[in-house]
């Protein structure tokens, strides 16, 4: 079985590679297939991945050309009424499914110096096999699969993603040439003294919809910095409001803006900490999560759709 490091750099050196290609695993092409568009998503429990979970999966579906958003275990294509195929001869044994991980938290007793017992606690990581529907057998999943509506059935929602964003109440100020977000300036949130609002070029600035939806998602997950008590380097923090752009992208059924902020200047510093801390993409991803709940939530009355992935299952 492979250790808790071989794990995180074996995911980080396939993201890596992928990265150095020019190919970001967070931004998948739109598509108006309902079967096809949005995050990944699993057939047992119908909720979206999240974490680097998300970018595990989109990142095997642009290596192997898969359409479907919808991935299982073995055992949940079953139980659904699927087979999954048999492992194609081409393909090595263990890698014809897709490894992603699943975090648990383990407590463990300890003494310390005095003699008194503390408790510590620490993340345990390990993988399991899931499966993309492109894979499976059986007309018990053919309401699932692309192709099954008209394209023209699905077409992106931008008054309620607006209604989404606006339920926020960040404060957005339009005019200039520049998108950022202006952190506040006193020295504890929210008892600031001024800043905390969101700066954007005008509506008919943007080339399209996507790009003016993208970017203002992108500034909002940086607006979600001081109300999750997020602290990072400068790149780490715009590879997290990309990251998180994009899967409110994915959440409200949105294309992705073609024209979403990411300088060269920006990859080299994501390579350089990707590199250097094989943990470094993991952190990224999972705040990307957590601002991206935080956003929704103020829009949903439900709790946010926990990560699709419980030991045993997908």
């Amino acid at each position: 079985m492979p250790s808790q490091a071989e794990i995180r750099e074996s995911i980080t050196a396939d993201l890596i590679a992928l990265l150095k290609k020019g190919t970001k695993p967070w931004q998948r092409p739109w598509s108006s297939d309902p079967a096809c568009c949005g995050l990944p998503r699993s057939i047992s429990t119908g909720r979206a991945y999240s974490g680097i979970n998300v970018l595990i999966l989109e990142a095997a579906a642009m290596a192997r050309g898969f359409q479907s958003k919808t991935w299982g275990t073995y055992q949940a294509f079953a139980k659904a009424g699927g087979q999954v195929r048999r492992r194609p001869a081409e393909y090595k044994p263990g890698t014809w499914g897709v490894q992603i991980v699943y975090y648990s938290c383990v407590e463990r007793a300890k003494k310390d110096d005095n003699g008194d017992e503390k408790i510590e606690r620490f993340p345990l990581l390990r993988t399991y096999t899931v499966f993309n529907l492109d894979q499976v057998d059986g007309a018990a999943l053919d309401h699932l699969r692309p192709g099954r509506v008209e394209a023209a059935e699905v077409v992106p929602d931008y008054a309620h993603a607006e209604a989404v964003f606006e339920a926020t109440q960040a404060e957005v100020r339009f005019g200039g040439d520049r998108a950022f977000y202006k952190r506040p300036y006193g020295s504890e949130f929210p008892n600031h003294t001024g800043g905390d609002y969101i700066q954007m070029p005008l509506r008919k600035q943007f080339h399209t919809p996507a790009d003016f939806m993208t970017t203002w998602g992108h500034e909002l997950c940086h607006w979600s910095e001081c109300r999750l008590g997020w602290k990072g380097s400068y790149s780490m923090g715009e590879l997290v409001a990309e990251i998180g752009a994009c899967y409110l992208a994915g959440h409200l059924g949105l294309p992705i803006g073609e024209h979403l902020e990411s300088h060269a200047a920006y990859l080299a510093c994501w390579l350089k900490e990707l590199e250097s801390d094989n943990k470094a993409i993991f952190k990224a991803a999972a705040q990307a999560s957590k601002a991206v709940d935080l956003i929704l939530s103020y829009s949903r009355s439900e709790a946010p759709e926990p990560e699709a992935v419980l030991a045993g299952q997908d």
